[in-house]
């Protein structure tokens, strides 16, 4: 058989060529280093955040890196502005056949404490809208073509349980449900979905946790790297799930997170 991979590894990381990417949360974060990673490569990015200097920042970034970059205030929690803001997306770009699906919130509460509103906000942002704008995200795809992917972010907390992060637990968990679903789904007509695991990251999200005495000591004590990592740590991985590198994976979660679920539980 013969191996008809590209032998410059940059082209082989585009996965479909010329096609964007759509990254939730790209203000910031994961979602900023997976926008900057893919535009390394090559492939233009749609980034979308509450945060629009955060968004407008990011995409700056990757025009400078030479990729057309659109930055779009877009709060995912409203499945009502979600088919507009795709379609505007894949104007911006030319094309979307890629999805990265990295907004979130922590929601942190001990069951004790659970309301509906956190229950509601939480879900809403890292679950729903995973399956939301998976959907509105059918008709480009098809447009894209076979080799169109999606990774979803959940967290090793999606893998194991946290008392003080009740429904976070229950949003990454879901997660993971949600991207096997559309997996089988997406198969059907060539697409690929799958979801990274990441342990503690560096990310605005994780800033109060650090400043709680012996916070970040306790995490790194108990992962096998002795370290928190950075988000391009994760940015890279994503950006091979997207690529043609993984063109026979999907339906599957790869957890980055220093071996720390390897070895003990949460």
């Amino acid at each position: 058989m013969t191996d008809t991979r590209p032998n410059d590894l940059s082209t082989f990381l585009l996965g479909t060529p010329g096609t964007g990417v759509l990254i939730t949360g790209g203000g910031s974060g994961i979602g900023r280093a997976t926008a900057v990673a893919l535009a390394e490569v090559g492939r233009p990015v749609a980034v979308w955040d509450i945060d629009g200097p955060g968004a407008e920042q990011t995409a700056a970034r990757c025009r400078e890196l030479g990729v057309t970059a659109h930055a779009a205030v877009v709060d995912v929690a409203d499945s009502s502005a979600v088919p507009g803001a795709v379609a505007d997306a894949a104007a911006a770009l030319g094309s979307l056949g890629g999805f990265v699906h990295a907004a979130g919130v922590s929601g942190a509460a001990t069951v004790d404490d659970l309301d509906d509103e956190i229950w509601d906000a939480t879900l809403n942002v890292n679950l729903r809208a995973a399956a939301v704008i998976g959907r509105h995200l059918l008709p480009p795809f098809r447009e894209a073509g076979p080799g169109s992917a999606i990774v979803l972010i959940s967290s090793i907390e999606g893998l194991f349980g946290s008392s003080v992060l009740t429904a976070y637990c229950a949003s990454k968990g879901g997660v993971l449900g949600v991207m096997r679903s559309l997996a089988q789904r997406y198969a059907l007509e060539g697409f690929r979905v799958n979801a990274v695991c990441p342990g503690a990251v560096v990310t605005p999200m994780l800033e109060p946790a650090f400043e709680l005495p012996g916070f970040r000591e306790e995490v790194e004590a108990r992962t096998p790297l002795r370290r928190i990592a950075e988000p391009s740590e994760i940015a890279d991985p994503i950006r091979f799930l997207l690529s043609d590198q993984a063109s026979f994976v999907t339906g599957a979660h790869l957890t980055v997170d220093g071996g720390m679920t390897a070895v003990t539980a949460i």
